[in-house]
C-alpha cells in the first residue's frame, strides 16, 4: 500500500491513520499526536501524480478528515513526499514549465485577480487586521499584535524607500491602500496605487476620502503595464508588496522593464515578495483553487534581472519567519470567525481556506519557502546613506 509505505518512513513524528477498510495503524514510537481518517481510498495514480492536489481535494470533498493539529499534519506530509518530488533542477523542468513560459494577458490577469481578491471586503475583514494588509507583517517582538506588526511592516518599507516630502511614490499592486495612505501622512509624498481588484479599489477610494487625502493620494484600477506604457510621469520611488507572485513566470522580466520605465534615474524601488529556494512549478492545488496564474520566483531569478535594467542591488532581507507568524495570526482569526464565513460560503470553501492558511504557515517554517525584501536603485546613486542606521531610528 503506497500510503502505508510512505508513512512507515516517518520517524520524527508519531501519528495514526484510520484506513477506508476499517483498519487503524499507529506510526512512530510515541503516542500519536494526530489522526488522519480516510473515508474513501485515494487512487495511487493521483497520489503519485500530485500529492498536494490529491490530498487537498480529498480534504475539501470530505474523503479524508483529521483529528489534531492541522499544521502538524501538513509538516508530516512534507516529510512523506519522496525527494524526487522536491529536488528538481531548473534545467530538468523546462518542458514542465512550458505553460508558465507563456506571457499572461491583461484579460487573464484581471480574471485571476478577481478570483482571489474580489471575494468581498467583508470576507477579508474577518481575519486581516484593521489596515487590511494582506502581506507579511514585521514582528519586532513575539508579543506584537497583528495590527502593530502590520504597521511596523509598512513603516519598515517606507524607511527602506528613504522618502522625502514632495517626492512621488508608486505602489504596484496597492491592495487596500494603507501603504500609500501612510506614506502621504508620514512623509508628505504624493502617492499613487494601482490595483486590478474592484473591491480593493473601492475600499481604497473610500479610505482616501474619509481621511481627507484627495490630491495627495490616489488609486487607479489598472495594470502596471498599461500605466507604464501610457503615462509620461516618472516616480521618485516605486514599491510593490506581494504582487509579482501574480504576474506569471514569463512576465517577471516585463515587470522589471516597466519599473525601469516608471522610475527616475537614481530612484529607489523596494520589491517585497515570496521566493522559492530553486525554480520550480507552483503548487498545483494553490494554482487551481487559490491563486490561478501564480508563480513563485527564486531569489536568483529576481537578482539576475536587476543588471538587465541597470538596477543596482542595495539590500536583500529575508522575512521568512515573520510570514509564518503572520499566517498563524490569519489562520487563528479565520477559525474565530467561521460562523460569519458560513453565512456566505459552503463547507468546501471553508475547508479550502483553512487548508490554504495553515499550509502556508507551515510552508514558511519547514519547506524552504521564503519572503524577501529587495532594495535597488536605477543606476548608481551616491547620495544614499552608507549604513543602515536610518532603518532603526
Amino acid at each position: 500500500m503506497l500510503l502505508h509505505n510512505f508513512s512507515q518512513r516517518i520517524k520524527e513524528h508519531s501519528f495514526s491513520i484510520d484506513y477506508w477498510d476499517g483498519t487503524s495503524i499507529n506510526y512512530g514510537q510515541d503516542t500519536p499526536a494526530f489522526k488522519i481518517i480516510f473515508h474513501e481510498k485515494i487512487p495511487a495514480v493521483k497520489l503519485l501524480k500530485d500529492p498536494s492536489l490529491a490530498f487537498g481535494e480529498a480534504y475539501m470533498d470530505g474523503i479524508i478528515d483529521f483529528e489534531g493539529d492541522l499544521q502538524g499534519i501538513i509538516e508530516t506530509f512534507y516529510k512523506m513526499i519522496p525527494p524526487s518530488f522536491k529536488k528538481k533542477s531548473f534545467s530538468g523542468l523546462q518542458n514542465f514549465f512550458s505553460n508558465e513560459n507563456k506571457s499572461t494577458s491583461l484579460r487573464k490577469q484581471q480574471k485571476d485577480i478577481k478570483h482571489h481578491y474580489d471575494l468581498g471586503n467583508d470576507f477579508y475583514e474577518l481575519w486581516l487586521d484593521e489596515t487590511m494588509s494582506y502581506s507579511c507583517a514585521y514582528f519586532c517582538s513575539p508579543e506584537d499584535s497583528l495590527p502593530q506588526a502590520q504597521l511596523q511592516k509598512i513603516d519598515y518599507i517606507l524607511k527602506k524607500l528613504q522618502l522625502h516630502p514632495g517626492e512621488s511614490l508608486l505602489d504596484i499592486g496597492s491592495g487596500w491602500g494603507w501603504l500609500i495612505i501612510r506614506a502621504a501622512q508620514q512623509y508628505g509624498v504624493r502617492a499613487l496605487g494601482v490595483t486590478l481588484s474592484e473591491e480593493q479599489y473601492t475600499k481604497t477610494k473610500q479610505r482616501i476620502a474619509e481621511l481627507g487625502l484627495k490630491g495627495k493620494v490616489d488609486v487607479k484600477r489598472m495594470d502596471y503595464r498599461t500605466l507604464a506604457e501610457n503615462n509620461s510621469e516618472k516616480f521618485d520611488k516605486v514599491v510593490s508588496v506581494g504582487m509579482i507572485e501574480h504576474v506569471g513566470r514569463a512576465n517577471i522580466s516585463k515587470y522589471m522593464e516597466m519599473v525601469n520605465k516608471l522610475l527616475v534615474p537614481g530612484g529607489l524601488s523596494v520589491l517585497h515578495c515570496i521566493t522559492g529556494q530553486i525554480e520550480g512549478p507552483c503548487n498545483r492545488w494553490i494554482l487551481k483553487y487559490i491563486f490561478p496564474g501564480g508563480y513563485i520566483p527564486s531569489i536568483r531569478e529576481l537578482i539576475w534581472l536587476l543588471p538587465e535594467n541597470d538596477f543596482h542591488l542595495l539590500d536583500v532581507e529575508s522575512l521568512r519567519l515573520h510570514y509564518a507568524r503572520t499566517l498563524q495570526h490569519w489562520a487563528n482569526n479565520y477559525e474565530k470567525n467561521l460562523d460569519y464565513v458560513r453565512k456566505k460560503y459552503d463547507e468546501r470553501f471553508i475547508k479550502m481556506w483553512r487548508l490554504y492558511l495553515n499550509a502556508c504557515a507551515t510552508s514558511f517554517r519547514v519547506s524552504g519557502l521564503n519572503i524577501h525584501q529587495i532594495v535597488f536603485s536605477k543606476g548608481i546613486n551616491n547620495e544614499l546613506p552608507m549604513t543602515r542606521h536610518y532603518l532603526y531610528q
